[in-house]
């Protein structure tokens, strides 16, 4: 049990490290990182909503898209490492954001997506998520501060539109 332990550890300290160096090559060769936020929905209708380690703040799964991987399969990923979700289907492109002040860190252009999704809340990577919660669509924290731009993501989504900012 303890090599197993050791060896997811040693995992989640390259996934680390791996998303620390695509920020440093982003700020050095000065170009925008592609990644996804996901608006995962229940079965029953509620959002899922995670709070980053990082800030604190509540927020919309979601990550970089890694080297040689397409956007579909990133949604998948990065879903399945935040909150242990599947995913069902994506159901519709909400909006590309690319404004460069969006992401505090580095300038990212956020492909954002509705997607079906089912199977148990567990948070998977302990360094990025402290907690996850589903909300019904009335009682989204969307008059809190939320982590980036995923507030306008979510209201962008409520109202329908499907954005290019």
């Amino acid at each position: 049990m303890k090599i197993i332990a050791f060896f997811m550890a040693l995992i989640q300290s390259t996934r680390s490290l791996w998303r620390f160096g695509q920020t440093v090559l982003g700020i050095i060769f000065r170009h925008p990182i592609t990644g996804t936020s996901i608006i995962p929905i229940l079965p029953d209708g509620r959002i899922v909503l995670i709070r980053r380690s990082d800030n604190g703040l509540w927020g919309l799964p979601g990550g970089m898209v890694d080297w040689g991987e397409d956007v579909p399969s990133a949604v998948r990923r990065e879903l399945r490492e935040e909150t242990g979700l599947d995913l069902m289907k994506i159901k519709r492109l909400v909006g590309v954001y690319s404004s460069p002040d969006r992401d505090p860190r580095i300038h990212s252009i956020c492909i954002v997506v509705e997607a079906d999704v089912c199977g148990k809340m567990e948070i998977q990577d302990t360094l990025e998520v402290t907690e996850i919660k589903a909300f019904s669509p009335s009682n989204l924290p969307l008059r809190e501060r939320m982590s980036h731009d995923h507030s306008r993501q979510l209201q962008d989504y409520l109202n329908g539109l499907t954005t290019l900012a």
